[in-house]
């Protein structure tokens, strides 16, 4: 018998896109889901270890409370070091916790699109992340997502619980083969986070200009818990759409959602988040940085205040780098009820000539002088990133081509 989820998948996959553009999911084979495993990252072939290194992922268990390795459609590696957090396969959690059937497509409906409908009915697995009543996780759990073969349809659904009174962090990072040039991800990650809790959540995306993705992410949370998003996209992708919003439904929720991102010449880039206060004394700030260099992005923020005696501000600045680069800026601020205090703040512009010069004339090239001052532009939207992710995120920034053509 079709289930009622089911069936509205089914009739979501005919669906258009509400926004955004349009992937043909047709145009993809589906990824292998019996690639060969790894006891340990440190046993992967070095082109893979290095892929994860360009991602912020070190392949390593040193330091780590837990590792994760997905490759197409396959876990390829699961395993826990520290004490206190659970990491496994969401396939193997469903079997292990009876109850996790109350939490899996809760936060995030089948049928919300086509993308969401896709990986329902594919059943697809991934990573079971779960810190434990009262646990302060000191060391971050690492986890990556890879596109191992071309023209290959990834299908991600991922859980993360952080239970009354915890605090653990986990660090994503998803890339792509060097021999990968088409492909798709589509990635489903539902939050959950208990009575004074705290996540702290860093995704690091390395694609390739032949990749399209389609995270599709949505936070519940609890009475004084805290939830801190950091995004960071620096890299060539043909097309991103992101949108990830948490719902604050306990009094004194605390979350920040930190995004940088440049829009390299090709790339389509819809990005953004919202945060709905539903209840008094939660507090949001939603912050954004992004560049063209010759791409289009689409900058959305969104703040709902359902509850008096909330805080919460929206802040997306870009730069346009290329004459050929667009950039488009969306803030929305939606107060329901009285006595509720949001602001929003929004800018797009060129790099100040005089700021160029003035460097300049301390002795740097016009190039070096460019290169410091969007550095500092996307620094400042990813200033609560933790410390031992900085130095991989520094490189990328070195890394990232920011002249404009």
């Amino acid at each position: 018998m079709v289930s009622n989820e089911e069936r509205r998948a089914k009739e979501a996959l005919r669906k258009e896109a509400k926004f955004g553009e349009e992937i043909d999911l047709e145009e993809y084979d589906e990824g292998s889901r019996g690639l060969s495993g790894a006891d340990s990252l440190e046993d992967l072939p070095s082109e893979t270890k290095s892929t994860m290194l360009d991602s912020g992922i070190v392949p390593s268990d040193k330091g780590k409370a837990g590792n994760f390795l997905l490759m197409d459609n396959t876990v390829v590696h699961s395993s826990v070091m520290g004490s206190g957090v659970e990491v496994m396969p969401l396939s193997h959690a469903l079997k292990a916790h009876d109850w996790l059937k109350d939490y899996v497509w809760k936060a995030v409906e089948p049928d919300s699109d086509k993308y969401t409908a896709e990986t329902y009915l594919q059943k697809a697995d991934g990573y079971f992340i779960r810190a434990l009543p009262g646990a302060k996780i000191k060391m971050p759990v690492q986890t990556c997502l890879l596109l191992k073969n071309r023209n290959t349809k990834q299908y991600v659904h991922n859980v993360l619980i952080a239970e009354e009174g915890s605090e653990f962090e986990v660090v994503t990072g998803c890339g792509t083969s060097k021999n990968v040039e088409k492909g798709l991800h589509l990635g489903i990650s539902e939050f959950f986070l208990k009575k004074n809790s705290k996540l702290t959540f860093t995704m690091v995306h390395n694609w390739s200009e032949f990749v399209g993705v389609r995270p599709r992410s949505s936070i519940v949370m609890d009475e004084g818990s805290t939830y801190i998003n950091n995004y960071v996209a620096l890299k060539p992708v043909k097309t991103i759409q992101t949108y990830p919003t948490a719902h604050m439904n306990g009094p004194d929720a605390v979350c920040r959602f930190n995004s940088v991102a440049v829009a390299h010449p090709g790339s389509m880039m819809d990005m953004g988040s919202r945060a709905v206060l539903n209840a008094p004394g939660c507090k949001a700030e939603l912050i954004s940085r992004t560049i063209t260099t010759g791409g289009t992005v689409i900058a959305r923020g969104q703040l709902v205040g359902n509850s008096a005696g909330i805080k919460a501000h929206l802040e997306c600045k870009g730069l346009i780098m290329s004459d050929k680069g667009v950039q488009i800026a969306i803030p929305e601020l939606e107060a329901r009820v009285p006595d509720v205090e949001m602001t929003h703040e929004a800018a797009v512009g060129k790099i100040a000539q005089d700021q160029v010069e003035y460097l300049m004339s301390r002795g740097l090239s016009e190039e070096e002088a460019v290169g410091m001052i969007v550095r500092g532009f996307l620094d400042v939207g990813i200033r609560g990133i933790p410390d031992h992710l900085r130095a991989e995120v520094d490189k990328i920034l070195q890394e990232t081509d920011v002249r404009g053509s």
